[in-house]
């Protein structure tokens, strides 16, 4: 018996709606069809005098998921998406994405395409395309205390109260750099068009091999974005007293003491979209942020009389 997966958001009802009808459908050709929320594959947060709180990556894997999957499909926004893949990618099922959501940037297909999407799936006639994942570790002196899957970006900064914080990183082998800013982004290839975008970094093409360090603000004309290869792991270390705020995928976060490091390196693990066309990138550019639009002329003016 063939097997697939649904992981879908609960908070909303037509996703919840769609999730039972699917399964139903599935089920009615013959297919097991294991659901999920995406509710577990949320890191939450922790506080500064409680910085261990998370669940090891392995373990995010929802019940009756495994490599057997054929292919899954995800209902709700980005953030659904975002937690859906923290979930299968170390069992490798390929997601078909559904938005239910708003702007559903990652999303593949809309709720009104459902039924072609499915006997496409049903019949095999489908593409995959697979995005890079990062692996973000906390280590305290020689402890992990936390880790966690990111597909967009981790962001390290101050809270509550945004201030300058300083940075030392270390690319790889490369000399360390310092960096005073009020936080910096590590960002994929996917994670270019969310938060390290709205902070000035450039937009970089999902197929390249690459990592972007984007300093927040930074107190420096100098200090700007830098693309760098994702072979490289990276090591940052805060030179601040206070006690900082490490976010993944702007869904979780733990607290980064002055004494811990946070490591980062290109997972094992990649995020395998369903494609149901070929993938245009700079089409998705143009119809979801507005890149690339063709230029209007003024119109011409006209003498009054």
């Amino acid at each position: 018996m063939p097997k697939a997966g649904i992981i879908y958001n609960d908070a909303k009802p037509i996703a919840c709606r769609i999730a039972q009808e699917l399964q139903d459908k599935l089920t009615a050709y013959n297919w097991d069809v294991q659901l999920a929320t995406g509710v577990g594959g949320m890191l939450g947060f922790s506080k500064a005098g409680r910085p261990i709180c998370h669940t090891p990556i392995s373990q995010l894997v929802p019940p009756g998921f495994d490599k057997d999957m054929e292919f899954g499909v995800v209902l709700g926004g980005d953030g659904t998406v975002l937690s859906a893949f923290r979930q299968v990618s170390p069992c490798g099922i390929p997601l078909l994405t559904v938005n239910t959501g708003h702007m559903g940037f990652l999303t593949e297909s809309y709720v009104n395409q459902l039924p072609q999407a499915i006997d496409a799936l049903l019949s095999n006639t489908y593409a995959v395309e697979e995005r890079a994942m990062l692996s973000v570790q906390v280590w305290r002196d020689d402890t992990l205390v936390w880790e966690a899957l990111c597909l967009n970006e981790m962001v390290l900064h101050r809270e509550p109260l945004t201030s300058m914080c300083h940075f030392e990183i270390e690319l790889g082998s490369h000399a360390p750099v310092d960096i005073a800013a009020d936080g910096i982004i590590l960002s994929t290839p996917t994670g270019s068009t969310a938060y390290s975008l709205s902070a000035g970094g450039p937009v970089v093409a999902p197929g390249v091999s690459a990592l972007q360090l984007v300093p927040i603000c930074p107190h420096s004309l100098a200090s700007r974005a830098l693309v760098f290869a994702d072979s490289e792991p990276v090591t940052i270390h805060p030179a601040n007293s206070d006690p900082l705020v490490l976010v993944v995928d702007g869904n979780g976060g733990c607290s980064v003491l002055s004494e811990d490091r946070v490591r980062v390196m290109r997972s094992p693990y990649k995020a395998r979209f369903i494609r149901l066309r070929p993938n245009e990138f700079f089409h998705v550019l143009r119809e979801k942020l507005g890149w690339g639009l063709p230029h209007v002329a003024k119109p011409t003016s006209v003498e009054l009389p």
